[in-house]
């Protein structure tokens, strides 16, 4: 099973950019999904964005914000965010497998806080 560890995080003011990493301990061409996930204040972990057999899309409150891509030679996932609000705050994690539903284990994630 591959594993994803999450890089990139760190404090930034509001309006500020962040390119988060993914590395995947294992070859990602054949993985159709892959996603980008934060904890909400609940706990649980939401998807914010997602590409999935050649196509992204996005939550509603990171549309025109927030951009995946993946480098499937690099076995690398990223999530470059721009015009970053207080309330992007969170652990982001990525993650990925055949569909949304069927994904490998979770990795550490990356800590993005928004402050000024």
């Amino acid at each position: 099973q591959v594993q994803f560890v999450e890089s990139g995080g760190g404090l930034v003011q509001p309006g500020g950019s962040l390119r988060l990493s993914c590395v995947a301990s294992g070859n990602i061409v054949n993985i159709p999904f892959m996603g980008w996930f934060r904890r909400t204040p609940e706990g649980a972990r939401e998807l914010v964005a997602a590409h999935n057999y050649g196509h992204a899309a996005y939550q509603d409150s990171v549309e025109g914000r927030f951009t995946i891509s993946r480098d499937n030679a690099k076995n690398m996932v990223y999530l470059q965010m721009t015009s970053l609000k207080p309330e992007d705050t969170s652990v982001y994690y990525c993650n990925g497998g055949p569909r949304v539903g069927d994904l490998s284990g979770w990795g550490p994630g990356t800590q993005v806080t928004v402050s000024s």
